[in-house]
């Protein structure tokens, strides 16, 4: 690709690391940007300045937040008997799409890969056997994408939360196996949130 300038270039290598965008779609961004006001372009980059400056992840669930503790778990408003896990933030974005779920959060930060060099000890599954046992939840709802290391990362959560006295559910199969949450429609993860099942 030819580049009319090494600041032009420059821009389009960075947009390009960006996921699902490519050199011709960075290009085309870079150069809107070029012909658009410079104050969109300063508006742009001080949003992703404050993004990456500003957010901070609530200290009870592990969730994208602004301050110590996040909407959801700021609210009085959400049913705190009942707990879902998710793998990260996007799921709980996904979620709340959904309107079918009014409980609690607790954010892993990833699943156990051994292929990837993850295990439990790098996920925040301690704080999440500190709340099952602590606060008045009634219910863990084990809600990981349906792959191999989303089964064995709730395998492993329910062998670690049986002695907690607490009904460990999953969300119904509705979820495409091998699938990702936060490519699943509404209706489908919606419907699989309401027909949860005992975690067997």
């Amino acid at each position: 690709m030819n580049f009319p300038t090494q600041l032009v270039e420059d821009a389009v290598t960075e947009i390009a690391k960006l996921p699902g965008i490519g050199k011709k779609t960075a290009m085309r961004l870079a150069l809107h940007l070029l012909k658009a006001h410079e104050s969109a372009t300063v508006d742009l980059a001080s949003a992703l300045v404050n993004l990456r400056t500003k957010t901070k992840y609530c200290k009870q669930c592990n969730h994208i937040s602004e301050s110590e503790i996040c909407n959801i778990c700021g609210s009085n408003k959400r049913d705190r008997s009942v707990l879902c896990v998710v793998e990260d933030s996007r799921d709980v974005l996904a979620i709340e799409d959904t309107l079918q779920y009014n409980g609690l959060y607790h954010v892993l930060g990833g699943i156990i890969s051994p292929m990837s060099g993850i295990g439990p000890e790098e996920l925040n599954i301690p704080k999440l056997l500190e709340r099952a046992g602590a606060e008045e939840i009634k219910e863990v709802i084990l809600a990981l994408s349906p792959t191999m290391e989303g089964d064995t990362t709730s395998y492993y959560l329910s062998k670690r939360l049986l002695d907690k006295g607490i009904k460990i559910s999953t969300i119904a199969r509705g979820v495409a196996i091998g699938g990702e949450l936060e490519y699943t429609d509404a209706i489908t993860l919606g419907r699989s949130i309401l027909t949860r099942t005992i975690y067997q």
